[in-house]
């Protein structure tokens, strides 16, 4: 389901709506999200598309596009996603809602201790949701727990230790920078932190790898649509419109698709450029 960017002209009259002058043109743009079946076994098909607004991030378009795949009856058993339509709350709400589960990467810890060796990163600590007691790698357990919200509303807990206890322990070096305080940490509320570290753990194996493997398909299938019917540039003003022609398109795509492997047409390799032609 990866996204393209559709910007088109449209005028905009100030003056009728707010009694100013009319302004120059200006642009406004859209997203296309496609979703397609990836069998390999079967033609490619096209089961869904959907039209936002291009200032929209990915992610809000992930459970809307699974409720109309769900209407329809084409909801998958796994969603292959780009990691812009991952988040730990809709890995949670696709498996709940619709009985999906999500498979794409998502965003890595960036804190400083996953990225050190030896360091003792978030996933290294013991959560206990009932006593509200987070456990550290030594065995010390913290010291206050503060539910709150994040920037975005999503139920947080943000955890100290004590000061007194990190001071003195031996690997403070590998666990927090702070001079004064201990360490302090912000965990996802609502099952989100479990769901999180789960997927991080699991998007290093080789079964993640092997399966995330077939979402490469989704940018042909852009590419095609672009080269075929000029996907990226939209022939009308407005959403709706906008809407009919991506929906117009992704019909075709699928004829063509259909036919191709009636006719036992092999798909097309993936292009390579000149440089890695050299290369190799």
């Amino acid at each position: 389901m990866p996204p393209v960017s559709d910007w088109i002209r449209s005028p905009f009259d100030l003056e009728a709506r707010y009694g100013k002058k009319r302004s120059d043109r200006h642009w406004v743009g859209y997203k296309v999200h496609v979703t397609e079946t990836c069998d390999e076994d079967l033609p490619h098909l096209i089961t869904q598309v959907e039209t936002r607004p291009a200032y929209e991030q990915d992610h809000a378009a992930t459970l809307d596009i699974q409720r109309q795949l769900t209407d329809a009856d084409l909801c998958p058993d796994e969603h292959l996603v780009d990691a812009g339509y991952v988040s730990a709350n809709i890995i949670l709400c696709s498996q709940a809602e619709h009985d999906v589960t999500i498979v794409g990467p998502v965003n890595p810890d960036p804190s400083w201790q996953a990225h050190t060796p030896g360091a003792y990163d978030i996933s290294q600590f013991r959560v206990d949701w009932e006593a509200q007691t987070v456990t550290c790698p030594e065995g010390h357990q913290n010291q206050r727990w503060y539910p709150s919200e994040d920037s975005q509303g999503e139920p947080v807990v943000q955890v100290h230790f004590a000061s007194s206890v990190c001071q003195f322990c031996p690997n403070r070096q590998q666990c927090t920078r702070a001079k004064q305080s201990g360490r302090t940490m912000v965990l996802r509320a609502d099952g989100r932190h479990e769901a999180l570290q789960e997927a991080r753990q699991y998007q290093k194996t080789d079964e993640f790898k092997e399966k995330y493997r077939l979402r490469s398909g989704a940018e042909g299938t852009l590419s095609q649509s672009v080269r075929n019917s000029g996907l990226r540039q939209t022939r009308y003003i407005g959403l709706e419109k906008t809407h009919l022609q991506h929906v117009a398109t992704t019909v075709a795509t699928n004829i063509l698709r259909a036919v191709n492997w009636l006719n036992d047409l092999p798909l097309a390799a993936t292009r390579q450029s000149r440089f890695a032609a050299l290369a190799a």
